[in-house]
């Protein structure tokens, strides 16, 4: 059997899977980012419930058959449905309902579900003869924690106690649907950090093997390309950059606080409800602090933001790896991030950045002091780019990753 590509010999069938691209986030441009990887490497079936034109005008450009069902899934979002875990009812119809999926998973050697709202329900439509191979991007951290169910400013949107009463069914769930997968005779799972996998074996109580996300060197160049904008957008300097929808769980209040004083704009990239920013820009007003929400950036936009600022900073709650660094130190530009989550494997503290305490404000301040100074930005611009290259955090190298795991099998 040949590749999509037709680029060298086949690892056999693969069928990528996952329920969502609607967020088009993080999670999903990572996929698309390994896809024509993949497709060099085996021959390869995309699935998903919710397709987005980015996905569908890859797999046409890569010759991948994209199989969804005729309307798009959505994941019921209203109070009773997420009590009754409904949406994971709906999902796995609509996963059975997707024309020609059974045939091809039937013929496929084996599946890499990437988790996200909708995927896990796949499970119950997998033969038992195929491989499965879980990408486990971070337990369920609305059943398993509590940072999603707090406002922009950290108070509870209800309680929390009661919170986790209501979800115990759903949590039940979650948890059996993991176990059962350790259960069948070929399937693995794998965190997206260390941090990750030691998480997963926490909540449940299984082993986990680490199979970390890629990143495109061309997309944060080193130097600016063509595509980057000469001009940096109307923001008083120095300006710091976060990176995430504004909430909680991206630390997005936290850093507008820490800023204060500071003499630091920030840029906030990632937008948010238009509740959370109204409130997030009162909150800025209040410390003295310079706020600028962009629009929705392309990647050239983002880099040459990010070229521009003092630091890129995040005081996100349990970050499971977090690109945001990766892609700051890529371009050069020094990454001050909270002391906690995935930023552990990609952040050396003083040697290509800084992992701060979270409430020790005063750290805070003095680092962005630090990275100032040209010399420092220097020297954690190139330590950075060695911990990048160390890692191999390319999609071929992902790809080869994916191949050994599922050869394991």
């Amino acid at each position: 059997m040949t590749s999509n590509g037709e680029h060298g010999p086949s690892a056999g069938g693969l069928v990528v899977a996952k329920g969502s691209f609607a967020a088009m986030g993080g999670a999903e441009r990572d996929l698309m980012r390994n896809l024509p990887a993949f497709a060099r490497r085996f021959s390869v079936t995309v699935a998903t419930l919710h397709p987005v034109p980015e996905l569908e005008s890859l797999c046409s450009e890569l010759g991948i058959p994209l199989i969804s069902p005729d309307e798009a899934w959505k994941m019921p979002t209203d109070a009773l449905s997420t009590v009754l875990d409904s949406g994971n009812d709906t999902a796995a119809k609509a996963w059975q309902g997707c024309s020609g999926l059974a045939a091809v998973l039937a013929t496929s050697d084996a599946v890499h579900l990437v988790s996200g709202d909708g995927s896990l329900a796949l499970l119950e439509h997998l033969p038992d003869s195929v491989a499965v191979h879980l990408h486990l991007l971070e337990p369920h951290r609305g059943l398993h924690e509590n940072v999603l169910h707090r406002e922009i400013d950290g108070s509870p949107k209800r309680s929390l106690g009661l919170t986790s009463a209501l979800l115990s069914r759903a949590r039940r769930r979650d948890i059996e649907a993991i176990r059962g997968l350790t259960d069948r005779s070929c399937s693995a799972i794998s965190g997206n950090s260390s941090y990750t996998a030691a998480r997963i074996g926490e909540v449940y109580g299984v082993e986990a093997g680490v199979l970390l996300p890629s990143v495109v060197s061309d997309e944060f160049p080193a130097e600016a390309g063509l595509e980057e904008p000469s001009e940096i957008p109307d923001i008083a300097n120095p300006y710091a950059v976060s990176v995430g929808r504004a909430s909680w769980v991206k630390g997005a209040w936290e850093t507008v606080s820490m800023l204060a004083g500071s003499g630091v704009s920030l840029a906030h990239v990632g937008g948010g409800a238009g509740e959370d920013l109204a409130r997030l820009t009162q909150h800025a007003e209040s410390c003295g602090v310079d706020l600028w929400i962009a629009p929705r950036l392309s990647s050239p936009e983002m880099a040459a933001l990010m070229r521009g600022a003092r630091a890129v900073v995040s005081m996100a709650h349990g970050e499971p790896f977090g690109l945001t660094p990766v892609e700051s130190i890529s371009v050069g530009t020094p990454a001050l991030m909270v002391d906690e989550g995935g930023f552990r494997d990609t952040v050396i503290d003083g040697v290509n950045g800084r992992l701060l305490p979270r409430d020790d404000l005063g750290a805070w301040h003095s680092a962005l002091e630090q990275v100032a100074d040209d010399g420092t930005r220097t020297a954690w611009a190139e330590s950075g780019r060695t911990r990048i290259a160390e890692m191999d955090l390319s999609p071929d190298a992902h790809c080869h990753r994916l191949e050994s795991i599922l050869h394991s099998l």
